[in-house]
């Protein structure tokens, strides 16, 4: 039987523990546990979290974290070092918890969930010899970051560490910047990307206790937020600097660098709960967005899940709309790749227009064609487009378009979601079914995501499971566009449900030829002729040569019944070759 070989791969390192943590723990035994724990809840995990790390495990008072970035791990360790610095603000300098932080880039070995290897046994040592509240970084690491971060390097020069062959060149990540920044007041550096910060939802129950509620809140949108990689999301600690502070929304997005605030309340009142929500834009003050969610009592966690993911998915759509708005008003001069990216996929996702996207995301890549994201809403497109002309070509161009995007980034979401929606329409339902599954899993709050995993499932019918599918995405998005109910209306087509599939095309506030079509079979199925020849002839005038080929080619039902059944009823009202 041949030897099982060891799994192998490059990564980023993080390993911490705290400083002092003995004399810590024989001080106060219970104390420090309780405070440990809290800190890797509150601060550790969500800050992980946002830049996308793995926490392979806990070791007593260490943490070993992978990251598939350099880039990702220092800028990790920096906010995780300046989050505990502003926890410890008001603990008495002997009960601190203080991390010391190292970091490697190396070759690690993976066997289940743990990590081996010199890649790892570095950045143990690197943490070792770290002062405390430091982060320490081998050269590997430094050469990768060097240039990507507004962050100083200090040469600790070449280092012998334990058990280690060779000599490591070690630097340490400058506190100066964070101590000139104490002296010296200044506006926070801006990103390319739209900054928002989640402020710590207020309790309005006279109970304190209830604060766990509204906090935990607050933490989740900000963690559901910052899977989403078009907006920076403002870390808890940030935020949460403004608790039971009076608000004032220019100041305080001056302060943090962000151009939209979240807010909200909690109130709890019997058996019935009561979250508010809003989304502000900081430049105008104006309210963008506001919604109110009235819950019965049973399961606080299950309601915590519940709004938390609606309302991350929410703001995430309100505030893609809101800068693909402003994106159109700024003078061509100053456009840049992101800018057409995020026109390009105003125009695919919401508008529904893929012809108007297509040659805006073309110009995103050409500016910057390792954009993986914009290759994937491009690929999107162009299978829209193919369901318009049929031509072999635009398909084809599309699986090229989602295969870059994966190469280039097979961590995004939309890198699977494009693949997935792409190998559908070129009949490979088993390989799209796995790339749909992955974007979900990647971000499982992704109404678009949700939406066209449910449109997957309808074609290889399983309809049940695609119902529920389209109903989480409406769910996750209140404002799904038109596309929403043409995808219901193909699922209650596919389950024989000639009903619901007029119930949920009437639904749109604009019909095409296809969604004419699928009204004229259901009319014809249910007998009712008169209104399936009215809407098959308006199909036909909408576009001449729609035929039998036409749909045999442009819808891809695994089940041949499905399209024979559609057929069928075009016939009946009158739609033939």
């Amino acid at each position: 039987m041949p030897e099982k070989r060891t799994k192998r791969r490059l990564a980023a390192i993080l390993a911490a523990d705290v400083a002092g943590y003995s004399r810590l723990m024989e001080r106060d035994e219970a104390g420090t546990l309780a405070a440990l724990k809290s800190r890797r809840t509150k601060i550790l995990q969500p800050v992980v979290g946002q830049f996308h790390g793995r926490i392979v495990k806990l070791m007593g008072d260490g943490v070993l974290v992978e990251f598939g970035s350099a880039v990702n791990a220092v800028a990790c360790a920096v906010e995780l070092q300046s989050a505990m610095e502003a926890a410890n603000a008001d603990v008495p300098q002997d009960q601190r918890i203080v991390f010391r932080i190292g970091i490697n880039l190396g070759d690690i070995m993976v066997e289940g969930g743990d990590l081996f290897g010199d890649g790892v046994n570095i950045a143990a040592r690197l943490e070792t010899m770290a002062e405390p509240g430091s982060v320490n970084i081998s050269g590997s690491v430094q050469s990768q970051v060097k240039g990507k971060l507004p962050l100083q390097f200090e040469d600790l020069g070449e280092q012998n560490l334990k058990n280690i062959a060779e000599p490591v060149r070690v630097y340490r990540v400058s506190a100066g910047r964070r101590a000139a920044a104490k002296d010296a007041p200044r506006e926070p550096e801006r990103t390319s990307r739209p900054a928002i910060a989640v402020l710590p939802f207020a309790n309005l129950n006279p109970d304190p206790e209830q604060q766990y509620l509204s906090d935990g809140i607050t933490e989740d949108i900000i963690t559901e937020l910052a899977r989403h990689r078009d907006f920076l999301v403002m870390a808890r600690n940030a935020s949460f600097q403004y608790r039971e502070k009076t608000v004032d929304v220019k100041r305080v997005g001056r302060e943090l660098g962000v151009e939209y605030l979240v807010e909200g309340s909690l109130r709890k009142a019997g058996k019935r709960l009561r979250i508010t929500a809003q989304l502000v834009e900081v430049a105008t003050g104006a309210h963008l967005w506001a919604e109110r969610y009235d819950r019965d009592v049973q399961d606080v966690f299950t309601i915590q899940d519940d709004v938390t993911q609606t309302i991350a998915a929410t703001l995430v759509g309100q505030l893609g709309r809101r800068v693909a708005e402003k994106t159109r008003r700024k003078p061509t001069e100053s456009w840049a790749a992101y800018d057409y990216y995020l026109q390009g996929r105003e125009y695919a996702l919401f508008r529904y227009e893929p012809a108007t996207a297509k040659p805006l995301l073309q110009r995103a890549l050409e500016l910057d064609p390792t954009f993986a994201s914009a290759h994937a809403v491009l690929s999107f497109v162009l299978v829209l487009l193919f369901f318009d002309d049929l031509m072999e070509e635009t398909l084809k161009a599309a699986l090229s378009e989602a295969e870059t995007a994966l190469s280039l980034d097979e961590n995004e979401p939309w890198s699977h979601l494009a693949m997935g929606f792409a190998c559908t329409f070129l009949r490979r339902f088993e390989l799209a079914g796995i790339h749909h599954a992955k974007s979900v899993t990647l971000n499982p709050n992704d109404a678009q995501a949700a939406f066209v995993h449910a449109h997957w499932l309808t074609r290889v019918g399983r309809t049940e499971e695609a119902l529920r599918e389209f109903d989480r995405a409406l769910r996750l998005d209140p404002f799904m566009p038109n596309i929403y109910w043409e995808g219901r209306a193909i699922a209650f087509l596919q389950a024989r449900r000639h009903q619901e599939v007029i119930e949920s095309t009437n639904r749109m506030n604009k019909l095409g030829a296809v969604n004419h079509c699928y009204l004229a079979a259901a009319y014809a199925h249910l007998g009712k002729l008169e209104e399936a020849r009215s809407h098959a002839a308006e199909a036909r005038r909408l576009l001449p040569n729609y035929t039998e080929r036409w749909v045999r080619l442009g819808e891809p039902f695994q089940n041949l019944a499905d399209t024979e059944h559609f057929i069928e009823g075009l016939r009946k009202a009158g739609l033939q070759e």
